[in-house]
């Protein structure tokens, strides 16, 4: 009967050299405890950057840029021409591209007896399917005298906090809607008084927006004028913390609210450290796995004798090898499964402990720290078969 592995391992396992051993198990363990960790947190600043960026329309979000206004540019044409909108709608990281329609004829707006007040203003007209809320009221043909209008959420928010102060009463969102408003359009071939009705308020726009065919009506008929150059432009975009969308707009000179992106920068430079820790985790698992090479290579050097004498004794050169091989399995499965565990730990105190709104985040890792820890056990194995076959065989 042949004697088994565990017979013969004494000849084989020298004593000597646990120091280099057991620093390679060290650092193979650090290595991919820092490389689980680093994929699990890329996976969970993805997630809570794009949970943590509303969308009022599905998957798209909406910005509004402008041209950046400087010392140099001020006082000239700002607004955007043919060729900047076909260049935005040319950009992978646009879906689509709206620019805002102001009037240009004068309108002054006055709100009747309930509200002693009146105010030039300005009104805008953008594509219906870049508005946020759209009601089946939202349209205007010629001739008719009601006006729709969609008011923007902050503008109620700023008349609500100066109006006590100017002796004006506060209004809610559903009181503004029964506010009747006088619109006076005037202009060089012209004038006509229009009822506004405040029939929603959006989220979305900061402006007074008006439906595109009274907007084309009004500069033509008070204007004589319909031509298009706007200074504001919406953006439809998949991600508005892309930064490489945020990168051209800032290399064309655009102005946008850094609020609506304010997570690009966090996202761009928790990136970074994150891939800088993947990157470093595997070099030190490259390290680990030379250093345990080299003790693999002393261990088979100084037991070339005892081996040769088994060879004599009738064991498979290729029997051997895998037995020397299978002989750290063990070892290897237990260092993935720690650092599995560990990661699992340092994944739900992040959760316990970030500042962010987390609900969706699985309590469960991701299924590519999965994938990367089968994959390190099976490289891992295959690199020590690999080299215990070649150093057997240079000796045998």
């Amino acid at each position: 009967m042949p004697l088994s592995y565990k017979n013969i391992e004494p000849l084989i396992i020298s004593g000597k050299n646990i120091f280099s051993k057991w620093l390679g198990y060290f650092g193979l363990g650090i290595g991919v405890l820092i490389l689980l960790i680093s994929i699990q947190m890329f996976v969970n600043i993805q997630q809570l950057l794009h949970e943590n960026d509303p969308r009022k329309n599905g998957a798209y979000d909406y910005i509004s840029i402008s041209k950046t206004i400087t010392n140099d540019n001020m006082g000239k044409d700002n607004s955007f021409t043919n060729a900047d909108l076909e260049n935005l709608k040319n950009q992978s990281t646009i879906a689509g591209v709206a620019p805002l329609i102001s009037n240009k004829f004068r309108v002054r707006a006055t709100a009747g007896d309930i509200i002693p007040f009146s105010t030039d203003l300005f009104l805008e007209s953008i594509n219906n399917n870049y508005i946020d809320t759209v009601p089946p009221s939202f349209n205007w043909r010629p001739g008719q005298i009601t006006v729709p209008i969609i008011f923007s959420s902050d503008f109620l928010e700023m008349y609500n906090v100066f109006a006590p102060a100017q002796g004006l009463p506060q209004l809610s969102a559903k009181t503004i809607s029964s506010v009747n408003i006088i619109l006076e359009c005037s202009g060089p071939y012209g004038s006509q008084n229009f009822k506004g009705s405040i029939v929603a308020l959006s989220d979305r726009i900061n402006s007074l927006l008006v439906p595109q065919t009274f907007m084309n009506w009004s500069n033509l008929h008070f204007m004589g004028d319909t031509s298009v150059h706007p200074s504001r432009v919406y953006i439809k975009t998949k991600d508005a913390n892309n930064p490489k969308l945020i990168s051209y707009l800032d290399q064309q000179g655009y102005h946008l609210n850094k609020d609506k992106v304010k997570f690009s920068r966090i996202k761009s430079v928790l990136q970074n450290i994150v891939s800088a820790l993947g990157v470093f985790g595997i070099l030190v698992i490259v390290l680990a796995l030379m250093l345990f090479s080299f003790y693999l290579q002393l261990m088979i050097a100084k037991s070339k004798d005892n081996l040769r004498l088994l060879l004599t004794l009738g064991y498979s050169p290729k029997w051997l090898a895998n037995s020397v091989a299978k002989t750290w399995l063990p070892v290897y499965l237990s260092i993935i499964i720690v650092a599995l565990i560990l990661t699992e730990i340092l994944h739900l105190l992040f959760m316990q402990l970030s500042f962010i709104n987390n609900d969706n985040l699985s309590y469960v890792l991701n299924w590519s720290v999965w994938l990367t820890a089968l994959f390190l056990f099976a490289l891992t194995i295959f690199i020590n078969v690999r080299l215990v076959k070649k150093e057997l065989g240079n000796i045998l």
